[in-house]
């Protein structure tokens, strides 16, 4: 989870490179957005065979606004796609066209759509400045589980509205950091539609109350990969145990890995990112969502 311990991990990361946490913020949005060229709102563009715009989904809290991604022509399958704390933004909308390359319809969501449209920060590196802190810590506040379990249903359905979504084929949904038991969340709100989830780096996924991912498991009908930063499985060791031990008194298909990375490993700007850990995550990504 991102607290002061990751923190100190994410400082370290960068005191190697030589950086302080301003000087990546900076250098991170740079970077970020030579990878992307910045989308009109709410207008189609073409990205090197694909269709991506900004869209708007009600919701029973209001309006959310995601990017939305897919391949041309054809139908996919949908995808929603939970970024980590600091929200939507360039680095996300990389990682949905990635996924959009492989064959989905992929919905990266604004989760702080109560509060403020995307983007909310322009890195994960802002987070760890006191301005950033200040401006988040409010709309996390305001997240929910019922409300997070509201928001997937809404989108599930919005996906199955899309001409550009197979209405055959299963929806998955992945989700990063706070995203993580976002998509347990999302495999409960539409267990019928919902047929693969991938947590990466996940937080909060064991807990004990009713609402915890762990214990929604059993009312899901999704597979799932539950990819574990080294970091985080330090502080949590039993926690691995406890999701493999839930997805098997559940019946649910559960992939659960420790990976040899820390706390953000997958996040495209995040000052731990590491690349050949990240690709190995997506691949066992791209091999659940085969049997959407």
């Amino acid at each position: 989870m991102c607290d002061e311990f990751t923190a100190r991990q994410d400082d370290a990361a960068l005191a190697g490179r030589g950086l302080n946490r301003r000087q990546f913020a900076a250098a991170g949005t740079a970077s970020v957005a030579t990878l992307v060229a910045a989308c009109a709102d709410a207008r189609m563009t073409d990205k090197g065979g694909l269709s991506e715009e900004t869209v708007r989904i009600v919701t029973p809290d209001g309006t959310a606004d995601a990017f939305y991604v897919r391949p041309q022509r054809g139908r996919f399958p949908g995808v929603i796609m939970w970024p980590d704390i600091a929200g939507l933004r360039d680095a996300y909308k990389e990682m949905g066209r990635r996924l959009a390359r492989a064959g989905y319809a992929v919905l990266v969501v604004n989760h702080y759509y109560r509060s403020s449209p995307a983007p909310i920060l322009n890195s994960i590196a802002e987070w760890r400045t006191p301005e950033g802190q200040a401006k988040l810590k409010p709309m996390i506040a305001a997240i929910t589980p019922a409300g997070t379990i509201s928001d997937a249903k809404a989108f599930v359905a919005w996906l199955g509205k899309q001409r550009s979504v197979h209405a055959q084929r299963g929806i998955g949904t992945c989700g990063y950091c706070m995203g993580g038991p976002y998509t347990v969340r999302t495999a409960f709100a539409a267990p019928d539609r919902v047929r693969a989830a991938a947590s990466f780096h996940g937080a909060g996924l064991v807990g004990d109350t009713p609402d915890s991912p762990s214990k929604l498991l059993v009312a899901t009908k999704a597979s799932f990969l539950f990819a574990i930063a080294r970091s985080d499985d330090a502080r949590a060791p039993g926690d691995k145990d406890a999701l493999k031990a839930a997805a098997k008194a559940a019946g649910r298909p559960a992939e659960v890995e420790v990976y040899n990375a820390d706390h953000g490993w997958c996040t495209l700007d995040a000052p731990v990112y590491d690349k050949a850990e990240a690709d190995r995550a997506w691949e066992r990504m791209l091999v659940l969502f085969k049997g959407l």
